[in-house]
C-alpha cells in the first residue's frame, strides 16, 4: 500500500535530496544524494537522477511505496 505524505512547500522550491530529509525518507541531505543515485526516486512518474533538482509545488515524487505530495503553503 502506497503512503502519501503532504509537504507544505514555504518557498519556491525545495532540492530533491533536502525534501527526503525534510520528510524524514532519510537522515541527512548527503543520504537523500545517494538515495537519488541509486535510481530509487521517481518525479511526476519519470525517473530523477539529478540530485538538487528543483521541486515545486504540484509536484509528486515518489521513492519505494511512499508518495510525496508537495503543495504550497
Amino acid at each position: 500500500m502506497t503512503q502519501r505524505i503532504a509537504f507544505e512547500l514555504d518557498r519556491e522550491y525545495v532540492e530533491l535530496n533536502q525534501l527526503l530529509k525534510l520528510t524524514g525518507l532519510c537522515d541527512s541531505g548527503g543520504q537523500g544524494k545517494q538515495i537519488v543515485a541509486s535510481g530509487a526516486v521517481y518525479v511526476d512518474g519519470q525517473q530523477e537522477l539529478r540530485k538538487t533538482c528543483k521541486i515545486h509545488a504540484g509536484q509528486i515524487v515518489q521513492i519505494d511505496d511512499v508518495e510525496i505530495h508537495v503543495v504550497a503553503m
